[in-house]
């Protein structure tokens, strides 16, 4: 019966995973690779579909530039139409066989707009844990229902999942208080 427990926390440790990455692609007025690395880059006449970070090497070159390196010099006007057709506005600077993109710094609005976008993200994943706790009570039960378990098992049980549950959400509101410093940071 621990693997319903195991299962549950493997759950939701990648929701709280994919918070992390989701969050990390949120721009904030400071330059991180972890902007533009996942950016689909149509490339090679279009015949293929690749994330940045496959085409290029990204640096940041002080706190509001991000530069790019590609590692075939062909690449350079792709990658650059893929950064401005993006929905980050920014706008890249050709410099031989390297981009430079400055982070403009943000205005009051776009900080609300980006803060919403955040509590969204987290509000979702704060579903998802649930879900996985709701699933997990439903295993456990199931598993009364079939005397696999006692009913102090089954208390037991609960009650570890309510604590992983209580953990996980804790972690993702400190997540958020940081991501929301950061971006109220000017």
């Amino acid at each position: 019966m621990d693997s319903i427990l195991t299962s549950f926390k493997q759950q939701s440790e990648r929701v709280v995973q994919q918070l992390k990455e989701d969050l990390k692609t949120i721009r904030t007025g400071r330059a991180s690779p972890a902007l533009i690395e996942n950016l689909a880059v149509k490339t090679y006449g279009g015949q293929s579909v690749l994330k940045l970070m496959e085409l290029a090497t990204i640096t940041t070159d002080g706190p509001t530039v991000l530069v790019i390196s590609p590692f075939d010099p062909s690449t350079v006007e792709d990658i650059e139409r893929a950064i401005m057709s993006s929905a980050l506005g920014l706008t890249p600077q050709s410099q031989g066989t390297t981009l430079l993109v400055r982070i403009p710094p943000l205005t009051q609005e776009q900080r609300e707009k980006i803060l919403k976008v955040v509590n969204q993200k987290i509000e979702e994943k704060k579903v998802q844990i649930r879900n996985h706790r709701d699933d997990s009570r439903k295993k456990i039960k199931h598993a009364l229902e079939k005397k696999e378990i006692t009913e102090d098992g089954k208390f037991r049980l609960e009650k570890e999942v309510d604590t992983q549950t209580q953990a996980h959400m804790t972690t993702i509101q400190e997540i958020k208080q940081k991501k929301e410093e950061e971006i109220s940071a000017i």
